[in-house]
């Protein structure tokens, strides 16, 4: 039996590298990539500028998938908050536009959203409550979402936590929480910003459910709400690293160009129904630390 077409874009992110391992076991991969190459043997690469309306509309035409997921974004608030255009032209137009493409073949689309649509005012989200971004990066995704849904009735909004993990295409907050600890230096850390973070693998499988399950909008968090600095002391016990080097601190000690949600915690009792299943943070945690040390 042939396998059927996913087409994957931001391949060669850091989401993107977990779902592309994820969905190979089940789809013939095909992913969108910019600058970077994807590194994951067995994906079909495709160079593609997804805010080239053109070249977007002529690879999903030619390709024909099965299915899309949309992980493609700017996806640092505070990048996003000062490069306003470019964050419209990649979080939104071409989101849009792909919405449209997919909706002409009638076929599913995943989009990867954000807990930043809410103001994190009043936590856990499921996924009937009001959003209501404080920041240009959530402001766009709610744009997004909204477009999307509008354009391709086949649109699944995924509406991600904080994700944590470690791959070769790129480099997170992780990565310098542990370079700064390992270093014996001091990490400064929220006390007062609070998610529901997953790892990489536990949010690609998500998607993946997501895609399967078809719903119009589905929470992938995890099952625990942690602070910034909550998860740092787990992380600095992980590495027997001493808990000494963290500093707590407050949104408000720090000047950002994005204002940022005190707590955007996710409801997301729907995915568990379905059969989402994350780990603890600590186990997620351990096992990163163990399969990247072997």
């Amino acid at each position: 039996m042939t396998r059927k077409k996913l087409f994957i874009t931001g391949a060669s992110g850091f989401l993107g590298w977990y779902l592309c391992k994820a969905a190979q076991l089940d789809w013939d991969v095909y992913g969108a990539v910019n600058r970077n190459a994807i590194d994951c043997p067995g994906i079909a690469a495709l160079p593609i500028d997804l805010t080239d309306r053109d070249a977007l509309r002529d690879s999903i035409q030619n390709l024909r998938p099965d299915a899309v997921i949309h992980a493609a974004a700017l996806s640092r608030p505070n990048d996003c908050q000062m490069n306003p255009d470019e964050s419209f032209a990649v979080n939104v137009r071409a989101s849009l536009n792909l919405a449209e493409y997919c909706g002409a073949l009638e076929i599913p689309c995943a989009f990867i959203s954000t807990d930043q649509v809410f103001d994190g005012s009043n936590p856990p989200y499921a996924e009937t409550a009001p959003v209501a971004p404080v920041n240009l990066y959530g402001e766009h995704k709610v744009m997004a979402e909204e477009g999307m849904s509008a354009r391709n009735p086949k649109t699944i909004v995924c509406r991600m936590p904080l994700m944590f993990g470690v791959s070769p295409h790129a480099q997170i907050f992780l990565q310098s929480f542990v370079s700064t600890l390992q270093a014996g230096q001091p990490l400064k850390l929220f006390t007062d910003e609070v998610r529901t973070p997953v790892s990489g693998q536990t949010a690609a499988q998500g998607i993946l459910l997501a895609l399967r399950e078809g719903p119009s909008c589905l929470h992938l968090g995890g099952t625990e709400r942690i602070s910034r600095y909550n998860f740092g002391k787990m992380l600095a016990k992980i590495l027997n690293c001493s808990e000494q080097l963290l500093q707590a601190c407050q949104q408000a000690d720090i000047r950002m160009a994005a204002p940022r949600p005190a707590d955007v915690s996710l409801d997301s009792s729907l995915a568990f129904k379905l059969g989402y299943s994350p780990s603890s943070v600590e186990a997620e945690l351990r096992q990163i630390f163990s399969t990247s040390t072997t």
